[in-house]
């Protein structure tokens, strides 16, 4: 079983990989750097801190590692494809130190366990960047395969993590993704609806 999650989950992540290379590639979407750098950071020291809180392998959190490939090489591939928009603003900025905030904590304390935790939370932090920017244009800079993907990986993932901090971060990964999932939905049948009403007015 364990194989199967392997596969399924490393599989689902090169999906996501490639389709956010090609949306790049193509000009079809406009992900927020600042969110993906925070991934890279965040994923990075959940994975060191989980394995270092229990008698743990790369494999028994597989989200966790299979994430670390996937956020590393979408960084890289808004950093030299994305536009402008998705650089680093001031709110952005200031994420980025809660960020940093957290790293020197466990760099000091060597809490494992805090440390994980609170980097849950700058998981959920990573997200504001691209909900701010839909709110503010009003518009869903994201594909939707790729979010779907990205909640179905951590679903299958939790048959074989292992320890309580892999379950929090798939449960975290799930809850997150689903609620930006919803505002994308939300988006797009706001702006369907704009445009039967301006079409309606238009016609009279």
């Amino acid at each position: 079983m364990q194989l199967f999650v392997i596969i399924t989950v490393s599989l689902i992540n090169l999906f996501i990989a490639a389709t956010y290379f090609w949306q790049l590639y193509r000009k079809r979407s406009k992900p927020a750097l600042a969110m993906w750098i925070f991934f890279s950071l965040a994923v990075s020291m959940s994975l060191i801190t989980y394995l270092k809180e229990g008698n743990f392998g790369f494999w028994d959190n597989v989200l966790n590692t299979t994430d670390l490939f996937l956020v590393i090489f979408v960084t890289i591939a808004i950093w030299f494809m994305g536009d402008k928009s998705t650089r680093f603003n001031r709110f952005d900025r200031w994420c980025l130190v809660a960020v940093l905030a957290i790293i020197a904590f466990w760099v000091i304390s060597q809490n494992h366990l805090l440390t994980n935790l609170g980097i849950q939370l700058i998981l959920i932090i990573a997200y504001f960047p691209v909900v701010r920017r839909m709110l503010t244009m009003k518009e869903n800079t994201e594909p939707f395969a790729v979010w779907i993907a990205l909640m179905l990986a951590p679903m299958v993932s939790l048959i074989t993590s292992k320890g309580m901090l892999a379950a929090i971060y798939a449960i975290r990964a799930i809850a997150c993704t689903g609620l930006l999932l919803a505002l994308m939905i939300r988006i797009e049948w706001m702006k369907r609806k704009s445009s039967k009403t301006t079409t309606i007015l238009s016609n009279e």
